[in-house]
């Protein structure tokens, strides 16, 4: 296992930013942990790099979790329970499903990133999440120096949330995740615009893999590609507010849209408040807001991941003062 010093990170996040880590390492076999464990140094976790921004070099130890392998740990008539190493591709992950006839993920399609932060961020997408299919979880916790595996109610989820964000922030190294996939699986195509994209499709007959590809459709046609703008995708959460609060912005916004959460609670998309503040393709330098979907900040160039965090931050701040909405960040910050 080789520990490099002074590496530049600009190949391994998808804003393209160029900063040092300190210290680097490609992870590739879980037996290497106890050694990095005897290390002093800050631990900082890279699965895809398409959920962080950084801001200035990185001190301590940046591993990079290239763990794979997808294997069948049990199966019955109705499920199949996969075991997947944490540093397997998401989107690979959807497509092994997919191939084989599985359903639960098929909605989470091009998300990008790494299997191990589909718990991690509860990954979610057209009314589909990463804990509907989540057994269990398997970590390195680096206090105890021991594997520990987490049930679906101990990793205690949350909208875009997880326990490993929360009281085991820094503490643990996601190793690998069963899921529990579905031979008969139930669609969800009622979530924003899978419909119109199966009809646009011609599709007569749903399966596993029309919802995937209606799902990538929309995707591409919304979103920049990582390899063409430097981008992490969604900055900001979708904020949930009380139905009271948002039947008075309705009255003022009338076409505001939500989605129910519950009987007192409502969805807002972060992307149409966004919007509204005028921020939708704004450009400054090489850094800005992107011209198709306002939620994606992006580097046009050789921006610095400092000013695309002033930048956001000036995006929250006008968000609050126009609607009384607190966004929240989605992006992890180094």
């Amino acid at each position: 296992m080789l520990i490099q010093q002074k590496i530049s990170l600009k190949p391994f996040n998808t804003f393209g930013i160029d900063v040092v880590a300190e210290h680097f390492v490609q992870l590739d076999n879980i037996a290497g942990l106890p050694e990095l464990t005897a290390l002093g140094w800050k631990k900082h976790i890279l699965g895809g790099g398409s959920n962080i921004l950084l801001t200035g070099p990185v001190r301590g130890l940046v591993i990079h979790n290239q763990l794979k392998g997808i294997s069948t740990i049990k199966e019955d008539v109705d499920y199949i329970w996969l075991n997947v190493q944490a540093g397997e591709i998401w989107h690979d992950l959807v497509l092994y499903a997919i191939s084989n006839g599985l359903g639960g993920i098929e909605n989470l399609a091009l998300i990008p990133g790494t299997v191990g932060a589909s718990p991690m961020q509860n990954i979610g997408a057209y009314g589909v999440e990463a804990k509907e299919t989540i057994e269990t979880v398997t970590c390195w916790n680096w206090e105890e120096k021991a594997f520990m595996t987490f049930s679906n109610s101990q990793c205690e989820f949350g909208y875009r949330d997880s326990i490993f964000k929360r009281q085991l922030k820094d503490k643990t190294f996601i190793t690998s995740v069963v899921y529990k996939l579905s031979r008969n699986p139930a669609y969800h195509t009622s979530y924003g615009a899978i419909n119109d994209e199966l009809e646009r499709m011609g599709v007569q007959e749903l399966s596993v893999n029309a919802i995937a590809k209606a799902v990538i459709n929309i995707r591409t046609s919304k979103l920049p590609d990582p390899k063409q703008i430097g981008n992490a995708g969604s900055f900001f959460k979708n904020p949930t507010i009380p139905l009271r609060q948002y039947t008075l912005l309705q009255s003022v916004y009338t076409g505001m849209p939500s989605y129910p959460v519950n009987e007192s609670t409502v969805k807002v998309p972060a992307g149409w408040l966004i919007e509204q503040c005028g921020w939708k393709g704004y450009k400054h330098g090489d850094m800005g807001v992107h011209a198709k979907q306002a939620l994606v900040l992006v580097n046009y160039g050789n921006a610095p991941g400092s000013e695309i965090w002033e930048l956001s931050g000036e995006i929250l701040h006008s968000v609050k003062e126009k609607f009384g909405i607190e966004l929240e960040r989605e992006v992890q910050v180094w």
